[in-house]
C-alpha cells in the first residue's frame, strides 16, 4: 500500500474551533458500562483504575539485565497487539512527524545508524517517510533495512537487538493494525533542546489530527505531550478527545519552569482547559500532598515510571486516589491490579456492596495511610 503525506486543509484552526465542548464516551472492554467521559464541563471522568501499556508491551532498555525490557521491539504493530493480549485499557506511543507531513511512530529525536564502520545520526524529523522506514526490519521479503542503533542515557551506541523485532510503522497504520478496542494514549512528541514557533507546533498537530480524524472511529483517545504549548494547542485545536500534560513531576529541572513541579502542571492545566496531568510516578510519591490539590482541580491524574512495574506500588498508588499507571511489564501488572482492584470491585458491585470501593482499596486506616504518605519520600531518596 503507497504511503503519502497528509492533506492537513480539513482539519480546523485555532479560529475555527466550536466554543461549546462536545461530550464523547470512551469505551475501555475492562470496564462494564462506564466509559471515560469528555463531559459539556470538558472535566475528564476515568471510571475506574487504567493500565496503559508504555509504548506498547514496555520500552526498550538495551543495556538492562532483565530480559522483559528487550523482549519485543518498542513502539511497533507487534508492541502493541502484544500489549493486547492482555486485561490493559490503553497503549502509549510517541508521535513525531517526518518532513513530508506523515506522522510516524517512534520514541527518540534521533535514529542512529552504521554504515562503512561509521556510526552516523539522523534527526527523525529531517527525514522523509521512506527514509524513515528503511531503518531496521522490512516488511519486504528479501529486502534488506539499514542497521538500527540506539544511543543510551549515558551515551553508549548499542545495538537495538531484541528476542522479537518488527518494522517501524505510522499513525495511520497503527489504527488499521492494533486491535480496535484498545485505547491510544498518543504522545506528541518534541525535542527538548528546540523552541518551536507557534506556526510549527499548529502545523505538526494539525498533521496528527488528521489522522486522527480519518481513522480513530470509535476508539478511546487521550492525547499528552511534554510540551507545555503543544498540549494546550492540541486542545484548541479540537475538543473530541481529552489532552493531558506529562511532566517529570520535579524530578528533573528545565529551563522552562512549566515543567518543573506538579503545582506548575496543575497551572499548564487550567490555564489551557486541559483534562489532566500524567507524572514521573516518583513526583507523585515525593509530593503526594499534591494529589488533592490536583483532585480538587477536577483534573485526572496519572504517572510513569520504573516504580509502576512494582505491584506494592501500584497499589499504594491507587489508594492514594491516582487514575492510572503506565507500564512496562504489562502482564505482571495487569493481572495484579485485576486481582488487587478490579475483581474485588466487580464482585462487590454484583452483590450491591455500596462499601465496595473502599474494601477493594485495601485495609489501612487513615492514619496508617498519613504515616505512609509521609514515608514514601524519605524511601524514595534511598
Amino acid at each position: 500500500m503507497a504511503l503519502k503525506a497528509v492533506n492537513v486543509t480539513d482539519v480546523p484552526n485555532l479560529d475555527q474551533v466550536p466554543e461549546n465542548n462536545a461530550s464523547l464516551s470512551l469505551y475501555s472492554s475492562r470496564f462494564n458500562s462506564e466509559g471515560l467521559e469528555l463531559n459539556s464541563e470538558a472535566t475528564f471522568k476515568v471510571p475506574k483504575f487504567l493500565v496503559i501499556g508504555h509504548r506498547g508491551h514496555g520500552m526498550n532498555i538495551l543495556q538492562s539485565s532483565d530480559s522483559r525490557m528487550k523482549a519485543i521491539k518498542e513502539n511497533t504493530i507487534l508492541s502493541f497487539n502484544s500489549a493486547a493480549k492482555f486485561p490493559i485499557d490503553f497503549i502509549e506511543f510517541d508521535v513525531q512527524v517526518t518532513k513530508d507531513d506523515c506522522p510516524v511512530i517512534f520514541h527518540d529525536d534521533f535514529i542512529f545508524s552504521e554504515e562503512n564502520g561509521t556510526v552516523f545520526e539522523k534527526r527523525v524529523t529531517e527525514l522523509s517517510l521512506e527514509e524513515f522506514l528503511c531503518f531496521g526490519p522490512q516488511r519486504e521479503a528479501g529486502k534488506q533495512g539499514k542497521s538500527l542503533l540506539r544511543k543510551t542515557k549515558d551515551g553508549k551506541i548499542l545495538n537495538w537487538n531484541v528476542e522479537t523485532d518488527d518494522s517501524f510503522c505510522t499513525l495511520a497504520e497503527t489504527f488499521q493494525k492494533v486491535y480496535p478496542s484498545l485505547g491510544f494514549n498518543i504522545e506528541l512528541k518534541f525535542d527538548d533542546h528546540i523552541v518551536y514557533q507557534q506556526d510549527h507546533l499548529i502545523h505538526v498537530l494539525q498533521v496528527i489530527l488528521q489522522v486522527v480524524s480519518e481513522h480513530a472511529k470509535d476508539r478511546p483517545i487521550i492525547f499528552s505531550s511534554f510540551h507545555p504549548d503543544a498540549a494546550q494547542l492540541v486542545r484548541k485545536l479540537q475538543n473530541t478527545y481529552p489532552v493531558f500534560f506529562l511532566t517529570n513531576g520535579g524530578t528533573q529541572v528545565y529551563y522552562d519552569v512549566r515543567r518543573n513541579s506538579l503545582e506548575e502542571a496543575i497551572k499548564v492545566c487550567m490555564e489551557g482547559g486541559l483534562q489532566g496531568i500524567v507524572s514521573e510516578v516518583k513526583g507523585v510519591f515525593g509530593n503526594p500532598g499534591a494529589v488533592p490539590r490536583i483532585k480538587e482541580s477536577k483534573l485526572s491524574l496519572l504517572t510513569y515510571g520504573k516504580l509502576n512495574n512494582v505491584p506494592e506500588a501500584v497499589c499504594m498508588l491507587h489508594l492514594m486516589g491516582i487514575d492510572g499507571v503506565i507500564v512496562d511489564f504489562v502482564q505482571e501488572i495487569s493481572h495484579a491490579v485485576d486481582d488487587m482492584i478490579i475483581k474485588p470491585l466487580n464482585e462487590g458491585l454484583r452483590e450491591g456492596d455500596e462499601e465496595t470501593e473502599t474494601k477493594s482499596k485495601l485495609q489501612f486506616s487513615q492514619q496508617e495511610l498519613s504515616f505512609l504518605l509521609k514515608l514514601i519520600p524519605e524511601l524514595i531518596q534511598h
